[in-house]
């Protein structure tokens, strides 16, 4: 089987740091061509992951060009989306699209009617309700985790083949690090990653807090300065940015709670494989949950609200906790030495490592190839 896994122009595969659907790709895509499906991906040009063929528009990413004014950066998606279709009508080996490009890549793929199309649900399924209200049934779609696919709304859910959890190469490397009393928040600041109730817990507690992750593409503290400073800068108004600025900041002292940036690679596992629970204190309904199936991975013991996909990949009192309230996470939060680390890494080689995912988009692949 040859399928084109379209990553989207946004951020090169696998990223150096944020980026959560890339991640999924880089995942992925190996695990596939181990099983011999020849992967030609859509990206851009500086992406290292090794594939078959590599076809783009861009150069580099462009996810900076996403806090300009919609009008002039809605022509990059679909001069991307317009090199896939150009590829598409150009040759007739592609077996099946595997797609990740939000709104865009299913509306403008069902209107080709080239090969057939899977589109996997990556985000908040609220947020383009007129779309996905009236989906294109040409095409077909999984999910990320069945509470996504639960308030979906009805045409969606009708060309949906299920959920697939997403998986984390963490599962299969056995990376340990000797551990320490920080607990740790990984993933981009902002309201709906909920940094300001863990920081809060944190000091109430007396417990040393590690934040890691951008403020709206800015990578570090100094980068972010440079915004905070400038009223006129064109990010200051930026949700992210008022996020950190108004709710997050009065927390930082540098001692208990620390703000790191965003920090990619060895010094990123090292960091969260040291940690003595990862935090998820979400204030929203969660569809994917790359962090949650890191931690287990890294035998860090996850600790976060009822929420979204969380009680699919914790099992509360086995391989993390599960609170109902702010009060609650606080009281399992001093109680993460109870949970087996050795635990958490045995289900996440069970359940989220790379090879169970492909198998699963396999099934998939075939059963969407064979309907046409």
């Amino acid at each position: 089987m040859k399928v084109l896994v379209n990553a989207g122009p946004w951020l090169e595969v696998p990223p150096a740091g944020y980026g959560g659907i890339e991640n999924v790709v880089a995942t992925l895509v190996p695990a596939l061509r181990e099983r011999g499906v020849e992967v030609v991906l859509a990206s851009v040009g500086s992406s290292p992951l090794e594939v078959d063929e590599l076809i783009s528009v861009y150069d580099e990413g462009q996810f900076t060009e996403l806090q300009k004014p919609y009008n002039q950066v809605m022509g990059i998606t679909h001069a991307h989306l317009a090199r896939v279709v150009d590829e598409l009508r150009s040759r007739d080996d592609i077996d099946l699209v595997h797609d990740h490009v939000e709104v865009v890549g299913p509306a403008v793929l069902s209107a080709l009617g080239g090969p057939p199309v899977l589109h996997t649900l990556h985000w908040d399924l609220h947020k383009h309700p007129a779309f996905y209200g009236s989906f294109p049934p040409s095409v077909a779609v999984n999910g990320v985790s069945d509470s996504q696919l639960a308030r979906a709304p009805e045409a969606l859910r009708a060309a949906s083949l299920g959920a697939i959890h997403l998986a984390t190469p963490l599962a299969d490397r056995d990376l340990r690090a000797e551990r320490g009393d920080h607990l740790v928040v990984m993933g981009r600041i902002c309201g709906l990653k909920g940094q300001h109730v863990a920081a809060r817990i944190c000091q109430k507690l007396g417990l040393p807090l590690v934040l890691a992750g951008p403020v709206s593409g800015r990578n570090t503290p100094a980068e972010l300065d440079v915004v905070a400073q400038n009223p006129y800068h064109p990010l200051h108004s930026h949700p992210d940015v008022r996020y950190h600025l108004d709710q997050v900041s009065r927390y930082l002292d540098e001692e208990l709670v620390r703000w790191v940036g965003s920090v990619g690679g060895p010094a990123r596992d090292h960091l969260y494989a040291s940690a003595r629970a990862a935090l998820f204190p979400i204030q929203w309904d969660e569809p994917g949950g790359t962090a949650v199936v890191e931690a287990l991975a890294l035998g860090v013991p996850p600790v976060g609200l009822r929420r979204g996909c969380l009680p699919e990949i914790i099992d509360h009192g086995r391989t993390g906790f599960l609170a109902d309230s702010e009060e609650e996470l606080a009281e399992w939060v001093l109680r993460v030495d109870e949970l087996d680390p050795e635990e958490c890494r045995r289900e996440a080689r069970r359940r989220f490592s790379p090879s169970v995912m492909a198998d699963r988009y396999l099934e998939l692949y075939e059963k969407v190839a064979g309907s046409r």
